[in-house]
């Protein structure tokens, strides 16, 4: 007897590394400094992780989403995420192709190697950052 089998896509685990993605050293900026950002149109709840190019964690509150394209999509995380603008990395697990709004995200160490913080992450607000 032949049985058709669907085949599910199995729950995408995205890294995204200031380290690896060539943010400036820790000692070269302020752990807290927050590139001013004038928002552009509504929030959106999700955004397609696929098209994520680069993300910048500013601090335990704040991560900026730099898309394919040149859209930087800025999530906020009420209350923050302790570690996360220390560790500056982060990993998230999600069946969808996409990163929604509340999807939870871990903070990531380096040393020694583990996980921290679990939070959930705010709205997508696209911004036009102001230049330093």
């Amino acid at each position: 007897m032949f049985r058709a089998i669907a085949v599910v896509p199995a729950t995408a685990l995205i890294l995204a590394t200031g380290l690896l993605l060539g943010t400036p050293s820790s000692g070269a900026r302020d752990r807290n400094a927050v590139p001013t950002a004038t928002p552009v149109g509504k929030p959106e709840s999700c955004i397609p992780h696929r098209r994520i190019r680069d993300t910048h964690v500013r601090n335990d509150s704040v991560i900026d989403f730099k898309m394919m394209g040149g859209k930087v999509y800025r999530a906020t995380i009420k209350g923050g995420c302790p570690g996360l603008g220390f560790q500056e990395r982060f990993g998230y697990s999600t069946a969808l192709d996409r990163l929604c709004a509340s999807d939870i995200i871990t903070v990531l160490y380096l040393n020694p190697i583990g996980s921290g913080a679990r939070c959930p992450i705010g709205q997508f607000q696209e911004v036009i950052l102001t230049p330093p």
